[in-house]
């Protein structure tokens, strides 16, 4: 049975993929609108003759070349306003992907304003045309209930243009950018932090471990490790993990190994030279269907892309195109959060294990040296010649070094440090800011330091 944590996981996932897409909301809009397009002049023919008097007077009250003229202006200037919306949203996708990083275009993509807006704008047309084929030029009754909802939501569709206008010129500072993308990965670190599944010393590994070869080339943007435990118990097996989420794997090459279980469980299918043939396919099949592999990183289990996405909007900020260091420090801000979350998240299991506690699944986990060096090093590298982006890199090593509560974590800040003053020595600087660059590495080295005595 899925855990808790398997669940939310798996809610996560679904509704990533979901929202990253703009048609689904789109498409819904348009279906309740025809069934109401149909409904509605149904109800009108029946209720039409019994309707109070204030409500007749407020009810659309034309005949049928007005309803028709009516309809057809809402329908005419809804595809136009249709129009307008999807080529701004290209124009804000174009922007984002020129001026931030091209891994944004997907957060945009999930832009809910995006979604209702072209639900209200596209639903409205529908219903409009769908309400216009019943209006007769020979018929007597004019759906009156049906023209004036169709008025109603016309008046909802201009409100929500101006709201998108407001939205997408909120959406384009990339002030905006860097908070949805600092929300998104902290929500992320947040699922990742609340595992609850039950854990187990690591077996040692052995000699004849068997590899899994992935089925196709992509990102890993996610593993079903309810379903690795479950596989590995029922096979009286061991799995390995050998990519992590975010990671880029090459199909044909190991993604997972897996041996059996030294005490042969009752389970086992795979003791003894490692079972029949069908019993390890069967086995390296389900471990295969474990890891999800698409075209492109994304984030609900993968804690390492938001980090990837905000160092991207650094680097682009320090570009020659754009020469924007103020952006790549508001980006090393974000950054140092980011990472001060993930130097707060509890020490990874060794292992998952089954009901019984066995020791099933031996999970890889992106490394902290390998996620500070994802937001840090190109900033460094590009970045070490301004003397506010080397500030603030000083600055990000002290605030993350707060958290840091382990050896290993304060090790990996104090060897960016050493590369950061190393980087600061070879830049052109005048001695008041070399000065200045010595008290702040000063300060970082003795907060790294005071964690160390607090941890003795």
């Amino acid at each position: 049975m899925p855990t808790s944590d398997g669940t939310r996981r798996w809610w996560a996932t679904l509704s990533e993929s979901i929202s990253s897409r703009i048609w689904p909301l789109p498409v819904a809009a348009i279906v309740a609108a025809v069934i109401a397009g149909i409904l509605l002049p149904i109800l009108d023919a029946a209720v039409d003759e019994h309707l109070p008097g204030w409500l007749g007077a407020i009810l659309f009250s034309g005949g049928t070349d007005a309803a028709r003229a009516v309809l057809t202006t809402i329908a005419g200037s809804l595809i136009t306003a249709t129009s307008l919306t999807f080529s701004l949203t290209v124009v804000a996708l174009q922007l984002a992907s020129n001026q931030a990083s091209p891994r944004l275009l997907r957060t945009f993509a999930s832009d809910r304003m995006v979604h209702v807006t072209l639900a209200v704008f596209l639903g409205t047309f529908a219903y409009a045309l769908t309400v216009l084929r019943t209006v007769s030029d020979t018929g007597d009754l004019v759906p009156r209930i049906a023209v004036t909802v169709a008025f109603a939501l016309t008046l909802a569709s201009v409100v929500m243009l101006v709201l998108f206008l407001a939205h997408l010129a909120s959406r384009l500072r990339v002030e905006t950018m860097l908070r949805d993308v600092h929300r998104e990965t902290t929500r992320t670190i947040a699922l990742v932090g609340a595992d609850d599944r039950p854990t187990a010393a690591a077996p040692e590994r052995p000699a004849d471990s068997r590899p899994v070869l992935a089925r196709r080339s992509g990102f890993v943007t996610g593993i079903d490790r309810d379903a690795l435990v479950e596989a590995a118990r029922d096979h009286g097996a061991v799995v390995r993990e050998l990519r992590q989420v975010g990671a880029s794997v090459i199909e044909g090459t190991p993604v997972a190994e897996w041996w059996p279980e030294r005490d042969g469980g009752a389970g086992s299918d795979v003791a003894g030279e490692h079972g029949t043939r069908a019993d390890r396919a069967a086995l390296e099949a389900a471990v295969v269907d474990a890891y999800h592999v698409g075209y492109e990183r994304t984030s609900p289990q993968d804690i390492g892309f938001g980090l990837r996405q905000l160092a991207d909007i650094a680097a682009k900020a320090l570009s020659p195109g754009v020469n924007d260091p103020t952006t790549a420090v508001h980006a090393l801000s974000h950054i140092a959060a980011v990472l001060s979350d993930l130097a707060d998240l509890p020490e990874a299991p060794s292992a998952y294990a089954d009901e019984d506690g066995a020791a099933r699944v031996i999970p890889v986990r992106h490394e902290f040296a390998e996620l500070v060096e994802v937001g840090v090093q190109q900033v460094r590298r590009y970045g070490a010649s301004d003397p506010d982006v080397a500030s603030r890199l000083f600055e990000l090593i002290d605030d993350v070094g707060r958290h840091a509560t382990r050896a290993e974590h304060r090790r990996v800040l104090e060897g960016q440090l050493d590369r950061l003053v190393a980087s600061v020595a070879a830049a052109d600087y005048d001695p008041h800011e070399r000065a200045g660059f010595a008290r702040l590495e000063g300060r970082a080295r003795d907060v790294l330091a005071q964690a160390d005595a607090t941890s003795v």
